[in-house]
């Protein structure tokens, strides 16, 4: 099941990314995608879900809008090292 939602966009908003408005849209919904899960709101899984791709298609995604695959800081996967 899906909901759809409807987003009024001036016409001049495509020519920004230079898309269809059909790219324009799925390039939105994997921008948002990368930045929930950045910020820790969705998982990998679920942020690939949102954004409509598979989940290797959004890792792929992350390096392009420069965002770490990793939730965890470098501090704290060394304390989960030095734990285990």
């Amino acid at each position: 099941m899906s909901t759809r939602i409807t987003i009024d966009l001036p016409d001049d908003a495509f020519s920004a990314l230079r898309s269809s408005p059909e790219d324009f849209v799925s390039e939105m919904r994997l921008a948002a995608a990368a930045k929930w899960y950045e910020i820790g709101l969705v998982s990998q899984a679920k942020a690939a879900e949102l954004a409509g791709v598979s989940r290797e298609r959004f890792l792929q995604a992350l390096s392009r809008f420069h965002v770490s695959p990793f939730q965890e800081t470098p501090e704290e996967l060394a304390e989960d090292v030095n734990r285990g």
